[in-house]
Parts: structure tokens; C-alpha cells; sequence
């Protein structure tokens, strides 16, 4: 079950820092005590993990607990007073969505998928695998512990601890904040604006309706009536052995794509590989925006009805995945592959004779 292996702990954070981050001015401190991961766990392999099964534990930076096991320590994420904090926030998840949140602090929002963002203030953050978000955090608080709370949209919730020095080992006290500021992504708008092809109503090269349904013989998942299954041969290497013709691929120029669904369990977190993308239209949302749209990778398609918008540029050669991140969902069919320009793929990497050999076997 290769698709599956990293719910069984195939996984962790890779942090690229950019010498050009236009918000660099804006904060003290990113290293890798700002990084704050989230993931789930289960207690057994994830091949013997059933369809509608509930997450063992709920892992902050690694550290979870769970109903019945030993008193575990809370993670911990220690700063100083009166700083300026880039914390880099990451969804490793294999199934759920989770919303975060500190106590008596707000998250000023700079990045989302590796996107820079106009700055938002929020005081929550939802986030779907495989998401990603950076927000700039002032210590300005009075020197205590506060909670870091992170509530999924299935199963047991978790906490660390936001420590500031001076403060004392104790667990925080409960606080409550009223009137919070949730993050919309409709209230997400890139730095840098996207190119304008993307921005025109009717600038599309290219409209694809993706339809999610399931096979209600063997519950697995189909895209426009197609379950996903891996080929025999890697596309890469079918690509690099003129193994699909130029009638099996996309066409260069922008794609326009509307994501429904047939039959809804969840919000299904779509990740495309090697672009990013511009999102028209965003769950829960009724209208369409060609003005300054958040850029990012992964997109929830939203609840029945919904129907989310995205646009990209055909301009990477090569076979791109675009698919559902919740792991199972990808095993049992849920995906697509998109082929850019074949052609200029194999002719920038040429295969040998003894190789195409190979790739035969």
C-alpha cells in the first residue's frame, strides 16, 4: 500500500527559507522552533485502518495523547517576550482538517501553500492537508502560558503550550475569547498579483468540469467516472520512452477547472502537483473572484453544491497528479494525471536504447 505509508510516519517538515521574503523586515525570528506541525495517528498500519475510522491521536510538533493512555507532557513552543515570531504552519495529516488557535493572541496571516498573501488578522486558522500557512505572532502578551488549541473536524482535539520566558512550568489557565476572527480564504489575496490571463472572466483555453462520484459496488472513488489506478509504468517513464501520443494529453495555455461532487462525505483538500493556482471561487462561496484570488496548491472542493474554481498555466512540461489528500482517498481512485507538453519532455532527456530496454520489464 505505497500510497498510504506516509500515515505511518513517512513524513516531516522541509522548510526552504527565501532570501527575497518581502515580509522579512516584519518579523524577529524563523527557525525551526517556529515550526508547528500537525498530524494524526493511529494504532494500528495504516493498511488495516478501515474507511470511516476515527484518528487515534491528534499530534502536535510529534506529541499527542489519547482517551485512556498515560499523562503525556504537552508539546511546548517556548518564546521571548516582546518578539516578533514567523511560525510556519504545516498539515501532515492523512485524513482530517483542523482549526488552530492561541489564546489571547492573534495570527497575522503573510503566506499560504508557499504564496505570499496581503496580511490578515485572525484569531483561528483552518487548515486541510496538506496546507500550509505562515502568520507573524507578537509576544506582547504578559508573561504567562497560554493554550495552543487545535480542534479537528474528526476526532479528539489537542493542546500545546505557547510559553513565554520567565513564565513558570504550570499548564495554562482556561481563557476565553469572544467575537474570533476566522480565516475565510475568500479573505485571502495574493502579494503579487496573478498574470492577467488568469484574471479574465472568459480567458480560459481550456474548461474541465471534475466531477467526484463513487463505484457503489466497491465504494471506491471515481473522477468523472474514472477510478485512478497507478500504471504498470511510471508515466514519467512512458512520457520519456514516447509511451502517449500528443492526442492523450492536455493542451498547452490555461485551464479553467470546476470541481463538484456526485455524493458528498467531507470537504476533500485537492492538491495539483508541480503549479500553483489561482482559486476563482472558493468553498462556501457563491461568486467568482477575477480581481486579486489567494494563489496556492491545495483547495478544499467544499460540501455538496459547492462549486470550487481554479485556474492555472500549462506552462510546466510533464505528468502532474492532481488529487485528493486524504490518503485513502488517493489509494481508492480519487485523482488525476495531467500531461504537459510530452513532447518537449522527451526530447530534453533522451533515453538510451539499454534503457527503454529496461523500462519494457
Amino acid at each position: 500500500m505505497d500510497f498510504v505509508q506516509y500515515c505511518d510516519g513517512l513524513r516531516g517538515a522541509l522548510i526552504i527559507y527565501d532570501p527575497q521574503d518581502p515580509y522579512h523586515f516584519s518579523y524577529d525570528i524563523d527557525d525551526e522552533s517556529t515550526v508547528i506541525t500537525l498530524m494524526d495517528w493511529y494504532y494500528v498500519p495504516s493498511p488495516q485502518v478501515q474507511r470511516q475510522v476515527v484518528p487515534d491521536s491528534l499530534l502536535i510538533n510529534g506529541v499527542g495523547s489519547y482517551s485512556g493512555g498515560p499523562d503525556t507532557p504537552y508539546a511546548v513552543i517556548d518564546v521571548q517576550p516582546y518578539k516578533r515570531y514567523r511560525f510556519r504552519l504545516l498539515n501532515m495529516t492523512c485524513k482530517p482538517s483542523y482549526i488552530s488557535s492561541i489564546d489571547h493572541h492573534k495570527l497575522n496571516i503573510i503566506e499560504a501553500d508557499g504564496q505570499y498573501v496581503e496580511p490578515l488578522v485572525v484569531d483561528s486558522i483552518q487548515i486541510y492537508a496538506p496546507q500550509r500557512y505562515s502568520f507573524i505572532l507578537e509576544t506582547t502578551r504578559p508573561v504567562d502560558n497560554y493554550w495552543v488549541h487545535v480542534v479537528p473536524n474528526l476526532g479528539i482535539s489537542s493542546m500545546a503550550i505557547l510559553r513565554y520566558a520567565g513564565s513558570s512550568d504550570a499548564d495554562p489557565e482556561i481563557r476565553i475569547t469572544s467575537n474570533t476572527v476566522a480565516l475565510q480564504e475568500t479573505d485571502l489575496h495574493s502579494l503579487y498579483p496573478p498574470l492577467p490571463i488568469l484574471l479574465q472572466e472568459d480567458g480560459a483555453d481550456v474548461k474541465l468540469d471534475i466531477v467526484i462520484g463513487k463505484n457503489e459496488t466497491d465504494f471506491n472513488f471515481l473522477v468523472n467516472g474514472v477510478q485512478y489506478t497507478s500504471p504498470s509504468i511510471p508515466v514519467p517513464l512512458q512520457l520519456l520512452n514516447g509511451g502517449i501520443s500528443a492526442s492523450e494529453v492536455a493542451p498547452n495555455g490555461t485551464f479553467h477547472i470546476f470541481s463538484t461532487k456526485e455524493q458528498n462525505c467531507r470537504p476533500h483538500p485537492f492538491y495539483l502537483h508541480g503549479h500553483k493556482f489561482a482559486v476563482i471561487r472558493s468553498a462556501g462561496s457563491s461568486t467568482c473572484n477575477y480581481v486579486n484570488p489567494v494563489l496556492r496548491d491545495t483547495v478544499s472542493t467544499g460540501l455538496l453544491n459547492d462549486r470550487v474554481t481554479i485556474r492555472f498555466i500549462t506552462d510546466n512540461p510533464g505528468p502532474w497528479l492532481l488529487h485528493c489528500h486524504i490518503d485513502w482517498h488517493l489509494y481508492t481512485g480519487m485523482a488525476l494525471v495531467f500531461v504537459e507538453a510530452s513532447q518537449d519532455v522527451a526530447a530534453s532527456q533522451p533515453l538510451s536504447s539499454e534503457y527503454k530496454t529496461i523500462t519494457e520489464y
